[in-house]
């Protein structure tokens, strides 16, 4: 449904670009879920589908024809719900619904059916007269969504929509993404909780410095779920700790210890009897299989960012 082709931009005075070379697909009824540190390129990447910014170099397209044709004809099919609350603090949440359902070209029956069917969908029945600056964050963050779902948007763009929420409405919030998914919309996901997207996405996409790292489903980037080994080992040298190592699997350095991600016949309690038998002092071991955090901390290369 959304292709992305080489999309590249720079801002005006900017060192570098915040977007360099990204291509990336999504599909109807598919989360896509968008990750990468402070200043990757995830907000300009919503900008630029929610219409904000124009495209500089690259395309991008929804099912075939540019999105500047998109958003002239029909803008309402693409939605977003931004990680600021987008709604008037003042005015209670029927009329919140009822202003943006009017911004956006509803109106007659469709428009009241919309607004019953939003207010229903997040759950917000028992607030409607309720001003807006009196809600719960929680409840703030369902008003957002159900304002971005009055038009029916095919594509919906979702950044950061679980900030400061509790648990519950966090619980309902990712249940909530995954119906809109099964009804057949296509949504991108952005979030700094790893365990929300592993929990609800189709694919993965990690950004980082403008670039796509990676792109793929949940097992293709964890190995399909391959038991890893992280080792701190001493009394074998590099040379033949390499080669050792090797033979239980594909071996990547990190740092001053060792990540072993091991073959399917190979298993932990092996690796450790073969590296004792070698005459090695196991220092620091850790096993289990990959997550997503240990994925994005490895390719960021665990660099705090402003």
């Amino acid at each position: 449904m959304l292709a992305i082709k080489n999309l590249a931009y720079r801002y005006p005075q900017a060192e570098k670009p915040a977007l360099a070379d990204v291509s990336l697909n999504t599909a109807r009824g598919q989360i896509l879920g968008l990750l990468g540190p402070n200043g990757a390129g995830k907000t300009t990447l919503i900008s630029h589908l929610s219409g904000m910014l124009p495209v500089q170099q690259g395309g991008i397209s929804v099912d075939g024809q540019p999105l500047a044709v998109i958003r002239r004809n029909t803008p309402t099919r693409i939605a977003v719900a931004p990680q600021e609350y987008a709604f008037y603090p003042m005015l209670t949440v029927l009329e919140n619904l009822d202003c943006f359902a009017s911004a956006g070209g509803l109106g007659g029956p469709r428009k009241q059916q919309r607004m019953t069917e939003c207010l229903a969908f997040a759950q917000l029945e028992r607030f409607a007269q309720t001003r807006a600056e009196r809600l719960s964050g929680g409840l703030k963050r369902r008003l957002n969504l159900a304002i971005a779902l009055l038009p029916e948007p095919e594509l919906i763009l979702l950044d950061e929509p679980t900030v400061g929420v509790d648990p519950q409405s966090r619980a309902f919030l990712l249940d909530a993404v995954k119906t809109l998914a099964r009804n057949g919309a296509a949504v991108i996901y952005t979030s700094h909780y790893m365990e929300e997207i592993e929990a609800i996405a189709d694919r993965v996409v990690i950004l980082d410095d403008g670039k796509v790292l990676c792109d793929g489903t949940l097992d293709e980037l964890l190995g399909g779920g391959a038991v890893r080994v992280l080792l701190g080992v001493e009394g074998v040298s590099g040379v033949a700790l390499s080669a050792l190592l090797d033979s239980f699997g594909t071996v990547t350095a990190a740092g001053v210890n060792w990540l072993v991600t091991l073959a399917p016949e190979k298993n932990p309690v092996a690796l450790l009897a073969a590296l004792e038998q070698a005459g090695g002092r196991v220092r620091y071991a850790e096993f289990g299989r990959s997550n997503l955090e240990q994925l994005f901390m490895t390719l960021t290369h665990r660099l705090l960012r402003d």
